[in-house]
């Protein structure tokens, strides 16, 4: 785990802080030629400075979110962004964190993704990737 990461999590509640750094491993683990780094202050994953995933503290608890998620067609990837194609899943306990979901939606985010990297020069409109 990069050490901007890793500080990142230590800053947040234990709880959180347990949450955040078994994402992180298993994101990690799942995209290992990915780049991550900490952007708009939460950590996030990028493939060919696409981003793809990541996680943050909000009041609801830790979000993680996929930035194509919305069309992994996964029911608990519930709360849908409204403008954009992203989907994300809440926690507030690492017991709520199911492994095997986690890696088929990892392995989704590198299968499924919009172009989010060159949405400013498209003026917001976003082309999906092949």
């Amino acid at each position: 785990m990069q050490k901007h990461i890793i500080s990142y999590n230590e800053m947040q509640a234990k709880t959180d802080q347990q949450i955040c750094n078994l994402l992180a491993t298993e994101i990690d683990s799942a995209l290992p030629d990915a780049e991550n780094k900490i952007w708009h202050k939460h950590p996030v994953w990028f493939l060919k400075d696409n981003p793809i995933v990541g996680y943050s503290k909000q009041k609801a608890g830790i979000r993680l979110m996929f930035w194509s998620g919305a069309d992994f067609e996964e029911e608990a990837l519930n709360v849908r962004g409204v403008k954009f194609k992203d989907a994300s899943i809440f926690y507030t306990d690492i017991s709520q964190i199911n492994t095997n979901d986690l890696q088929r939606w990892l392995q989704k985010s590198r299968d499924i993704q919009w172009d989010y990297k060159n949405i400013v020069k498209r003026k917001g409109i976003l082309e999906r990737l092949l």
